[in-house]
C-alpha cells in the first residue's frame, strides 16, 4: 500500500433524489475512472459554454461504484492497513465528501451492515488471535472515540449530555491526546459496535435542506495496539494505533440553507477540512513545514498524518447531477 491512497465510492441515489426525478450522472469504470457526465442544465445566458461539453473524468488509486458493498471498499481499503499497526505502524482512514454522500454510512454503518470503522476492529481481532495462538506475544486493545465539533473536543463514550470540552494535549511519548477522555479496555468486537453506536447516538446532528441527519462534528475512533513478548525484544513493547475519521461533510451554505448556528457549524466544518486538505497535500509534496496546528482536527492526527504512517483517503460522492 503507497503511504497515502484514495478511493471514490458512488452511492446510489435515494428514495427522495428518485422522487424528485434527479438524474444519475456518476459513472465507475475499471476500477480507478470516474466520469462525471455533462449534466445539461448550463445557464441560458452561459453563451461561451453552450455548446461546450461539461462531461469531466478522474482517476483515482480505486474506485466503487453504486453497487460495491462496504465489504468489498473494506477488503481493497482498509484491510491491507491492519497487519501494519499489528506491527506497531500507525494507520489512518477517513471518509471525505459533501453532506448527504454516505460518509458515516461508510465509516459506521448499521447493525445490519457494518461500517469501515467495525470491520477494521474485528481484523484487528483476528490479527490479534492468530499471533497469540503462534507464540508467547500478549497483547492489549484500547479504544476512544472523540468529535470535533466547532472546533471543540467531546467524548462520545461518555454517558452524560453534560460533560465539559476537552483539552488537547501533547505528550513526548505517545504524541498528541485529549486530556480526560475514555480509554476503553476492549476484549470482543461487539464491545466496539456497541461503542460506536452508543457515541453515534450522541454525536451533534441536525438537519439540513440537504440532509435530515447531517454531522456537524467530526467522529475520530482511534484503536491502540500494544503488543508485548516479542521473542526478539523480550522487555520492549510495540505500539500501533489506528486513527478512523467520520469527518463532517463540506457544504455549499447555498445549498444547505442554513443560518445562524448553522451556518457558523458550516463555516467551522469547512475551516478544518481545508487545514486537513493543506497537511496532506504538504505532506503529499514532501514539504519540510506541514501546518497541523491550524485545526484542532489535525494537531490531534499529527502523529497518524506523518512519518511512516499509512493513509486511506475514501471520497464519497453523490451521483445525482443536482451535485455536480
Amino acid at each position: 500500500v503507497a503511504r497515502i491512497s484514495v478511493a471514490v465510492r458512488c452511492r446510489p441515489l435515494s428514495e427522495h433524489e428518485r422522487s424528485n426525478m434527479v438524474q444519475s450522472i456518476c459513472r465507475v469504470m475499471d476500477g480507478r475512472l470516474v466520469i462525471l457526465l455533462d449534466p445539461g442544465a448550463s445557464a441560458a445566458h452561459d453563451y461561451l459554454r453552450q455548446d461546450k461539453s461539461k462531461e469531466k473524468r478522474f482517476a483515482f488509486d480505486q474506485a466503487f461504484g453504486p453497487d460495491a458493498d462496504t465489504k468489498t471498499l473494506f477488503t481493497a481499503t482498509a484491510e491491507p492497513l491492519i497487519k501494519s499497526v499489528l506491527q506497531g505502524y500507525n494507520a489512518t482512514v477517513f471518509a471525505y465528501g459533501s453532506t448527504g454522500a454516505g460518509k458515516t454510512f461508510t465509516m459506521i454503518g448499521t447493525p445490519v451492515e457494518p461500517g469501515i470503522m467495525f470491520r477494521s476492529v474485528e481484523e484487528i481481532f483476528k490479527g490479534v488471535a492468530t499471533v497469540v495462538d503462534e507464540g508467547t506475544e500478549s497483547f492489549s486493545i484500547s479504544c476512544s472515540f472523540v468529535e470535533v465539533y466547532n472546533e471543540n473536543f467531546r467524548d462520545l463514550a461518555g454517558n452524560s449530555d453534560r460533560e465539559g470540552i476537552l483539552d488537547l494535549r501533547e505528550d513526548p511519548v505517545s504524541g498528541s491526546y485529549v486530556a480526560g477522555i475514555r480509554e476503553i479496555q476492549t476484549e470482543s468486537v461487539q464491545e466496539v459496535m456497541d461503542l460506536l453506536q452508543h457515541g453515534n447516538q450522541r454525536r451533534t446532528t441536525e438537519p439540513t435542506a440537504m440532509n435530515v441527519t447531517s454531522s456537524r462534528s467530526h467522529a475520530v475512533l482511534q484503536v491502540r495496539v500494544e503488543r508485548k513478548g516479542n521473542p526478539s525484544n523480550p522487555s520492549g513493547s510495540l505500539l500501533g494505533k489506528l486513527s478512523m475519521i467520520d469527518l463532517a461533510g463540506s457544504e455549499r451554505a447555498a445549498e444547505t440553507k442554513n443560518q445562524g448556528v448553522r451556518l457558523l457549524e458550516g463555516a467551522n466544518i469547512n475551516r478544518s477540512l481545508l487545514a486537513l486538505g493543506n497537511c496532506i497535500n504538504a505532506l503529499a509534496s514532501g514539504s519540510h513545514f506541514v501546518p497541523y496546528r491550524d485545526s484542532k482536527l489535525t494537531r490531534l492526527l499529527k502523529d497518524s498524518l506523518g512519518g511512516n504512517c499509512k493513509t486511506v483517503m475514501i471520497a464519497t460522492t453523490s451521483p445525482g447531477h443536482l451535485s455536480y
